[in-house]
């Protein structure tokens, strides 16, 4: 078995491709897993990267701004869009040789556009960046203080690069 991801588009206004973006959601979360297994941080054992890269499940939800907006309000009491939210469930794998929920990844295609478009890169780049971002957190990782920071972002710009996203 591999990670698997799971996609649910729950916004009208942005036509995305389900196929490609599973495929592309199935190969960040990969990357992310294989950064992972190269250069494992501290706090996450051995045994949890081999049980995610072979049972781990990632749901892939996207909204329109007005949707994220609201569970931003509902989860983190913030009352604005952003870009991605993450919900991480549980990095320890059942006992049993199951699939299990990692977590969701909740992404605003109207926020990915329009960052696309600020910083001057495809959209398809800055759905790639979004997703890797989400997929750290809903895995423990956080940018709440330099050194967290330093540590996520590097990851992400590994596996970006790994995977051919890199900043127009």
């Amino acid at each position: 078995m591999s990670p698997t991801v799971t996609l649910s588009n729950r916004q009208r206004k942005h036509k995305v491709d389900p196929g490609e973006v599973k495929l592309m959601a199935d190969r960040i979360v990969r990357g992310v897993l294989a950064d992972l297994a190269e250069s494992p941080p501290d706090w996450l054992d051995d045994e949890i990267v081999e049980a995610l890269e072979g049972r781990g499940q990632f749901s892939l939800v996207f909204v329109s701004d007005s949707k994220i907006r609201e569970l931003n309000r509902q989860w983190r009491q913030k009352d604005s869009a952003t870009d991605v939210l993450s919900f991480p469930m549980d990095l320890e794998p059942p006992d049993e040789p199951l699939p299990y929920e990692v977590g969701e990844i909740i992404v605003s295609l109207d926020r990915a556009l329009e960052q696309s478009r600020e910083y001057g890169h495809s959209f398809e780049r800055e759905l790639a960046f979004l997703i890797t971002h989400g997929v750290l957190h809903v895995l423990g990782f956080d940018h709440e203080h330099k050194q967290d920071e330093i540590e996520m972002f590097g990851r992400q710009s590994r596996v970006l690069a790994d995977l051919g996203y890199k900043r127009e």
